[in-house]
């Protein structure tokens, strides 16, 4: 049983877990494959994200996350037959602040605002995560990106910084996400407890791993119920 009792600080990744990724990712990639004639379904797009996109951000040298995305999309292209062009290699990151937030997620970060402290520790730049910000409706006390870390998770570098710019201790720590691979795998490694949000339907976009969390929610009200805070 998790004793939400002796968190300080609660800690969220962002797309995926937060915000909608899957259908984001799948609605830019769609619309640049059926301008040149290919379909594919929601599922084949998200394996061929979920297999491109780790190996391009662990690449020698840092990227943005912007450049991390241009660079997916070109070998989606690529591995569907297809030659984008640079606005369609855009696709991804031009789109991403319109990424629809999940419903649920306002009204759940702002019941734990009232007892925690509220982290997001994102995969992504400065200024694509400024475009989601305001739709996420709360104040965070730390936000800490790949740019900031120059490393992307799973690397453990992400999760060092995070730990220092909250100033917490691993045991009052609780980080919460979507993704086995990026999140919950390195929070195990750390000894951070972890909630996996695994949405019904939900799972695409990453790669599979072995990560085991402490809890499992189907959603950020669910969440927010098993803490103790009141919602509405």
């Amino acid at each position: 049983m998790l004793d939400f009792g002796r968190f300080g600080w609660v800690s969220f990744d962002c797309y995926g877990t937060l915000v909608d990724w899957e259908s984001g990712i799948c609605g830019a990639v769609d619309g640049v494959l059926r301008a040149h004639g290919v379909r594919r379904s929601r599922g084949e797009i998200l394996d061929l994200f979920a297999e491109i996109e780790p190996r391009v951000q662990s690449s020698n040298a840092y990227l943005t996350y912007r450049r991390v995305l241009r660079q997916v999309m070109a070998e989606m292209g690529n591995a569907l037959g297809i030659r984008c062009s640079e606005p369609e290699l855009d696709c991804l990151a031009d789109s991403l602040a319109g990424w629809p937030v999940f419903p649920e997620v306002r009204e759940a970060l702002q019941a734990l605002k009232s007892r925690y402290k509220l982290a997001v520790i994102s995969n992504v730049d400065d200024a694509l995560f400024a475009g989601t910000a305001e739709a996420l409706g709360v104040d965070f006390d730390a936000v800490v990106t790949a740019e900031q870390a120059r490393s992307y998770k799973p690397s453990r570098r992400t999760f060092d910084l995070a730990a220092a710019r909250m100033r917490v201790e691993t045991d009052a720590w609780l980080h919460v996400a979507e993704s086995l691979f990026h999140d919950i795998g390195p929070a195990n490694r750390l000894g951070i407890a972890s909630v996996w949000v695994n949405r019904a339907g939900r799972g695409g976009g990453t790669r599979r791993t072995d990560a085991v969390p402490d809890l499992v929610v189907s959603d950020l009200a669910e969440l927010a119920d098993r803490a103790g805070v009141e919602q509405g």
